[in-house]
């Protein structure tokens, strides 16, 4: 069994590395770890088109198939270039509250301070408390609750100041 600890070394050094990944077994505890993925198709280069037009006319069923199979528009982001990310430092469950019962920990417009709560990110069930490493306005909370988060994913851009 690996601890917390080594696997967040494993974290590491894949991704310092620019590894593709590493998977370890030991005594019937399983853990797998990705690294570098290549990055996604740019969304805002896709035409955005009326979900109620008909499809565009093609001489290719193909160029239509794409066309209704490619995203239909992709959430615009307000976070001016000058915002700090707050990124995730380990693949797992992004929760935005202690438990389903509480308020989040910040919501957007809040102001935080460094060390403050972000968030709780799950990882082996293990919950992992999510701290500002700036101080500012939190401007945008990028996953939803419940959602899956890779390692340095970004979580949060806050606006410093």
């Amino acid at each position: 069994m690996l601890t917390f600890e080594q696997i967040k070394e494993l974290i590491t050094l894949v991704a310092e590395n620019g590894l593709d990944g590493v998977e370890i077994e030991r005594s019937g505890f399983k853990v797998k770890i990705e690294g570098r993925r290549p990055a996604p198709a740019a969304v805002a280069a896709a035409p955005v088109r009326d979900p109620d037009a008909a499809p565009p006319a093609t001489a290719s069923g193909d160029a239509v198939a794409a066309a209704v199979a490619a995203p239909e528009s992709a959430p615009a982001t307000a976070v001016s270039e000058t915002a700090e990310i707050v990124k995730s430092p380990i693949v797992g469950t992004f929760y935005a509250a202690p438990n389903p019962e509480s308020p989040p920990y910040v919501r957007v417009g809040d102001r935080v301070d460094v060390g403050q709560v972000l968030c709780i990110v799950e990882a082996m069930k293990l919950m992992n408390e999510i701290e500002s490493d700036v101080a500012g306005v939190v401007v945008e909370i990028l996953p939803k609750n419940g959602q899956p988060v890779e390692f340095g994913e970004p979580l949060f851009a806050i606006q410093a100041g």
